[in-house]
């Protein structure tokens, strides 16, 4: 079966896919990632055919202010290009929370089957808020009513670009909102990538929708850390992790400050993770590092500091480590939050306020408190029972029957 996986976003949007078509590819399926540019790299390291996305990853995220006029201007780009992407041909699309509201325009043009594999809770629920909402609780009714709009908000970002999408396939005009309902009344299926260790199945959510366990993104079977991080993990104890991903890009320099200065009040060595910001730690005791796959990194750490989006939230529960999650935006809180809530995390310190001296009392807590590590440590030996991309290869041979 020729597959072609739809993904859009940052690099935490597109690596967990590159996992997933790996497997199934080694299925036995011809697999193919559609992702921004940026990315060739990523995809065909991980042996998977790359279709270019036009969309830059880097306009979509960065300053908080003026989100929705990003997102309109990201979805604007994004429908054309998800289209060439699609011109080659595919049995069957699987679609991720990004390219979703688009491709299934695409999959009634092309008269193939589609399913959703999304990296976050999207759809309503009582049981919590809207994962781009604020973590505050409004109550059952409320939180499904939140959701309910939020689908509508999403319905009216994609209203123009699926409007011209519709008449460059060739397909009579229908509202975005009339396509999302199509969708539901058809149980359409949507496989979620994450554990429901943190994050349960709703027990109100519609058939077709699961819960089926994280995807990781690929690492080569014979990948080693490179000598540099592997010497300076060997020369003292653990260190503490610090990385904000694709976040806080143009904040480098206070962060860096900022990040070294929590490490030094605290004692502990760190290794920085130089992302979008550019992060940077000079000084006895901290290493720079740019990407490394955090399967290979994050077990070896005292704590991780990150921004608490969904891959690394749950990249550090599965290494059993205390996390500091500093979200910035987006679903971040919503991740914070249930890492605090599990146990494996001190309280979130937001983003917004965050302070050496802030920072530095979160990886105290992290580091000298043993029942953090203790229920991180449970967390992941939950979590080595799963196995995502085995149950998204299920569902696909379902469809192929």
């Amino acid at each position: 079966m020729k597959i072609l996986i739809m993904a859009a976003g940052s690099h935490g949007d597109v690596a967990p896919y590159t996992g997933l078509g790996a497997h199934l590819r080694v299925a036995g399926h011809e697999v193919a990632l559609a992702a921004p540019e940026p990315f060739g790299g990523l995809v065909a390291d991980s042996g998977l055919d790359f279709r270019p996305l036009p969309a830059d990853p880097r306009g979509s995220t960065g300053e908080r202010s003026n989100l929705l006029a990003k997102a309109a201007a990201f979805i604007g780009r994004l429908g054309d290009g998800l289209a060439d992407a699609a011109a080659p041909g595919a049995d069957l699309l699987l679609l991720a929370t990004t390219t979703a509201p688009l491709g299934w325009h695409l999959a009634e043009a092309m008269n193939v089957p589609s399913a959703g594999v999304y990296l976050q809770p999207t759809l309503p629920t009582g049981e919590f808020p809207p994962v781009v909402g604020g973590t505050r609780s409004l109550g059952r009714w409320g939180n499904r009513a939140a959701g309910a709009v939020g689908q509508r908000v999403v319905d009216r970002l994609h209203t123009d670009a699926a409007r011209r999408l519709r008449t460059r396939l060739g397909l009579l005009p229908l509202a975005q909102g009339a396509q999302r309902r199509a969708r539901e009344r058809e149980n359409w299926p949507v496989l979620h990538g994450f554990s429901p260790t943190p994050v349960p199945r709703p027990a109100d959510w519609r058939d077709g929708l699961r819960v089926v366990g994280t995807w990781w993104p690929y690492v080569a079977p014979d990948y080693r850390l490179p000598r540099e991080v592997e010497d300076f993990l060997q020369a003292g104890p653990p260190p503490v992790f610090i990385g904000f991903g694709s976040m806080a890009a143009g904040d480098g320099e206070r962060l860096s400050a900022l990040a070294v200065d929590a490490l030094r009040r605290v004692g502990v060595r760190g290794v920085v993770q130089a992302g979008w910001a550019g992060l940077a730690g000079d000084g006895d005791g901290v290493l720079t590092v740019g990407e490394i796959p955090h399967a290979h990194l994050f077990p070896r750490m005292a704590a991780v500091v990150h921004h608490a989006g969904a891959g690394t939230s749950a990249a550090a529960l599965r290494a059993g480590v205390p996390s500091v999650p500093v979200p910035v935006m987006a679903d971040q809180p919503f991740w914070a939050s249930r890492l605090a809530g599990l146990g494996a995390a001190p309280a979130p310190v937001p983003y917004a306020t965050l302070t050496a001296e802030g920072l530095a009392d979160a990886i105290r807590q992290a580091v000298e408190e043993r029942d953090l590590r203790i229920r991180a440590e449970a967390a992941a030996r939950e979590m080595a029972k799963e196995d995502g991309a085995t149950r998204v290869a299920e569902v696909v041979a379902g469809l192929a029957g």
